[in-house]
């Protein structure tokens, strides 16, 4: 018997499309890209180096892209030596927001609100930008801090400096 007959579980190929695309959609909302820039993007799914009660660590990234870590629902982003951490869902009704390629722009698939590729709120029924996380570096890895997320609307100043030069 091998080791996945009791303990693996085969994901589908549509499941595993749409989660990709939903990944790669949360990706290029964190980037301030044009549409052949983000293209051209590596994204990698990861998880969590360390988790210490409300925080979580990633090695930072040596070039622009971004990690996506689903367990924690973070898209980490490298993008012109700027380091960000997003929430993974729109803030209106927290759907998983979808990249559109083509038009280089971020969008929600339920009410569809708009956004530029660095979160940047554009139209819908969005009221405001993509929520970023708090954080830090800590030696050769960047800390995310789960409970400290920053809306623009009520914390514009936090949620503006809530990046880090890598």
């Amino acid at each position: 018997m091998s080791d996945c007959d009791h303990d693996c579980q085969l994901v589908g190929r549509r499941r595993f499309l749409k989660d990709a695309t939903l990944a790669l959609g949360a990706v290029m909302a964190a980037l301030s890209a044009t549409p052949r820039e983000a293209a051209a993007l590596p994204m990698s799914l990861g998880r969590a180096l360390r988790l210490t009660g409300d925080d979580v660590a990633y090695p930072i990234p040596t070039g622009d892209g971004a990690i996506i870590d689903r367990d924690n629902e973070v898209i980490l982003v490298r993008w012109k030596d700027e380091l960000y951490a997003f929430a993974l869902s729109c803030p209106h009704q927290n759907t998983a927001l979808k990249w559109l390629g083509n038009d280089g722009r971020f969008q929600c698939p339920k009410h569809k609100s708009k956004y530029q590729p660095d979160g940047t709120f554009i139209s819908g029924r969005a009221t405001r930008n993509m929520d970023r996380f708090a954080i830090r570096k800590d030696g050769k890895n960047v800390v995310v801090s789960l409970g400290k997320i920053f809306a623009s609307d009520k914390q514009q100043a936090q949620w503006s400096e809530a990046r880090i030069t890598a």
